[in-house]
């Protein structure tokens, strides 16, 4: 396992991950209250890994060996 510095998001695949769901799978919705964001994050998330095109590119893009 490497060790990632202090603060370096670019480096950080996770970071990408945020990222996308924020901007993309959940741009606009507007939940009813805490729960329903929260199943709907959730739900998002898991269906993404699915996406392997997806989160390969996440990885490639924090320049990190699978």
């Amino acid at each position: 396992m490497a060790r990632l510095p202090a603060y370096a998001p670019e480096l950080n695949p996770t970071e990408y991950i945020w990222g996308h769901l924020k901007r993309h799978a959940l741009a606009n919705f507007c939940p009813r209250d805490w729960q329903h964001l929260t199943d709907e994050a959730r739900r998002k998330l898991r269906s993404s890994q699915r996406r392997i095109s997806l989160v390969r590119a996440f990885w490639k893009q924090a320049k990190l060996s699978l």
